[in-house]
């Protein structure tokens, strides 16, 4: 029985010292407390595994689910005036990703985004948009950050031939997205979204692209 006592204390100790030490590392990058030492005690085995920390990386249109990975999927779900999902990603199995990567307190480390929908011809798409993770149902939601358009790219030019010519470049002018820690992880089979209120309509978009930071942990 002390044996027993002794050992459901030490767990409680960990799991206190995991609530405590969720911390982020020098470089602003999430660092996961590794938790072996309690769960080899309750499952079985001693082996420690290494802390999981995460990677950087950028989402695009090409990294979406089936339906939604080109520019053309993208611009025929807009409709004017009301927020509708454009995009979405399913998480595959073993990975965990956060929205955004890095810290504010680090501003050259974090990631930043820009995003541009527009016709070639005519000028820009306009509205809001919706940062989301969702279960895989979707019957549980998270908006995680909303932007303006209007902040996510350069000036229209109707010499743009690509959406990657309206990308802003200057973290100066660009919306920050550091790694969204206060939200839960999104894990397998869990969707990361997009959702767009469009409220300026060029005559037909045709155009669009986006560059988006997740930290993945795998």
């Amino acid at each position: 029985m002390y044996r027993l006592l002794s050992f459901l204390r030490d767990v409680m100790y960990r799991l206190l010292s995991f609530l405590r030490t969720v911390n982020a590392s020098q470089e602003g990058q999430l660092t996961l407390p590794d938790l072996s030492g309690v769960l080899g005690g309750l499952f079985g085995g001693g082996a420690k595994a290494p802390e999981r920390v995460g990677f950087r990386t950028y989402l695009h249109i090409a990294d979406g689910d089936l339906a939604y990975d080109t520019e053309a999927k993208v611009v025929a779900l807009i409709v004017a005036g009301q927020f509708v999902k454009i995009w979405q990603k399913t998480i595959p199995a073993q990975q965990m990703i956060h929205w955004g990567f890095g810290s504010p307190t680090l501003p050259h480390n974090q990631g930043y985004l820009w995003l541009a929908i527009l016709d070639a011809a005519a000028g820009m798409s306009e509205g809001m948009l919706r940062l989301v993770q969702a279960n895989a149902r979707e019957t549980r939601r998270i908006v995680v950050a909303e932007f303006d358009t209007r902040n996510l790219h350069l000036p229209y030019d109707a010499t743009w031939a690509k959406a990657e010519e309206a990308a802003l470049s200057n973290i100066n002018t660009m919306m920050a997205l550091p790694e969204k820690v206060e939200f839960p992880f999104v894990g397998e089979d869990s969707k990361l979204i997009l959702e767009y209120n469009e409220a300026t309509t060029p005559a037909a978009s045709d155009i669009a692209e986006f560059s988006i930071p997740i930290t993945v942990y795998q």
